[in-house]
């Protein structure tokens, strides 16, 4: 026999059931509205008894809810702490399509932001229910869907909780953390800053857990610079220190040197707009090519101070004559500036840089780079200006000609070791065989 609190709690569950059943869409929402603001906070056995055991049927409503929203796309999303407690229940939920659910309401362009934001935070809340879960979410197309909500989101408070998601996406998540991975890397050229921002850092927490590199990151990464706001720049430079620890290391100095010398191509695609619009104004400062070369000189000077192997690599990249020809850019003056601290680096830490910057840049202009680097593109005027964009620099070539690199303590130091003096033999020993072959 029943007591009389069961027998109550049984009335309330089939009072509750017919009103359900002779409810439409907005009546149901109501009820489902009222249900969760009544029982906030309540525990799974509290819940069993109100119902009388019949607590499961509460996930159902859930899930009802939620498609209601898909269809109707007026009704409020709950609060997320309805989300039952135990794992029983969570089971439930998803058995019925729950995933599912959240992340089509992502997709749906007329639900309300603050919606999408609640269902992002459920998918939380099942992210951190363990690995399987994670699992369930990933093979559901979730990183696709997660992935294309940030980029579209006009929202940063929820792209910042997007955020928080795939971040728990990647960690422990070895089946899936690649697909995640690459989700980010396809995030980066997206419009949105905010996105590109939040991708960048948790790329960072991503490629530390995964190891190895995706072919397509350097170049991704590398047009990242382009963009006109600092705290984007900023995570990519981070990013790009990060990077040259990987196998990607010769590969991304390459493309960051390459970037200080813009082609014709490049510089001249927006020109014919711009000449034939008398509406808009001659502002090349902001082309995304000569952004993405002052940053680049930016990215340099900090991966040289911080390494001075990395500065022994740039330096036989002819980093030096591409430095020079960033600063005779009077197009954009931050180039300029860039490119003349970053030089002035160079000057500082290696002589033989000295002597070649200060017989090609003259006596005149050697004397107001070194007296105030940062300031120098103000005070050159066009002709100097020249002889910085056709520089000849060649340290490279110096190096190796003369022979200096033989003891590299006299020049850098003796704090130099056998790693930096293998990797200059190694150059030495390659140009002697070039210099080989080319005799007869």
């Amino acid at each position: 026999m029943t007591s009389i609190k069961e027998q109550a709690a049984i009335s309330r569950l089939l009072s509750f059931l017919q009103d359900w059943d002779n409810s439409g869409k907005v009546a149901r929402s109501h009820i489902l509205n009222s249900f969760i603001e009544t029982n906030q906070g309540k525990t799974a056995p509290e819940l069993e008894q109100e119902f009388s055991q019949g607590a499961s049927l509460f996930l159902y409503f859930r899930k009802e809810q939620l498609v209601i929203k898909i269809s109707s796309q007026k009704s409020r999303t709950s609060s997320t702490s309805c989300l039952p407690h135990r794992n029983r229940y969570l089971i439930e939920f998803l058995e019925v399509g729950g995933v599912l659910t959240l992340l089509e309401i992502l997709g749906l362009e007329k639900i309300k932001e603050e919606h999408k934001k609640e269902s992002i935070k459920l998918l939380q809340l099942i992210a951190n229910s363990g690995r399987k879960y994670k699992e369930l979410i990933c093979e559901s197309y979730g990183v696709r869907s997660i992935a294309e909500f940030l980029a579209k989101s006009k929202s940063e408070e929820t792209q910042e909780e997007v955020q928080v998601l795939l971040d728990a996406l990647v960690h422990g998540n070895p089946k899936y953390q690649n697909q995640v991975y690459k989700g980010l890397i396809a995030l980066l050229p997206c419009a949105s800053p905010k996105a590109q921002q939040l991708s960048l850092q948790t790329l960072r927490t991503a490629q530390s857990i995964i190891g190895t590199t995706h072919p397509s990151i350097v170049d991704c990464v590398l047009k990242v610079l382009r963009t006109m706001h600092l705290e984007v720049q900023y995570e990519a430079i981070e990013l790009i220190k990060d990077l040259v620890n990987y196998d990607v290391r010769k590969t991304l100095l390459q493309g960051l040197v390459a970037l200080l010398i813009p082609s014709v191509k490049e510089t001249s695609k927006l020109q014919p707009k711009i000449l034939n619009d008398s509406s808009v104004l001659h502002l090349t400062a902001h082309l995304p090519v000569f952004l993405q070369q002052a940053a680049a000189a930016k990215a340099i000077g900090v991966l040289a101070r911080s390494n001075l192997s990395i500065a022994e690599e740039l330096l036989h990249l002819r980093v030096v004559h591409s430095l020079m020809a960033a600063m005779g850019n009077t197009d954009h003056s931050n180039s300029q500036r860039l490119a003349s601290l970053t030089l002035e680096y160079f000057v500082q830490m290696f002589p033989v840089v000295e002597e070649h910057v200060r017989r090609s840049m003259g006596e005149e202009l050697y004397n107001l780079f070194t007296s105030n680097a940062e300031d120098l593109y103000m005070k050159m005027d066009s002709i100097q200006a020249d002889i910085l964009a056709a520089n000849k620099v060649n340290v490279t070539k110096a190096l190796h000609d003369s022979g200096v690199y033989t003891n590299m303590s006299f020049y850098l130091g003796p704090s130099v070791n056998e790693n930096h003096l293998a990797y200059i033999t190694h150059f030495q020993k390659r140009n002697m065989e070039a210099k080989g072959e080319q005799s007869p």
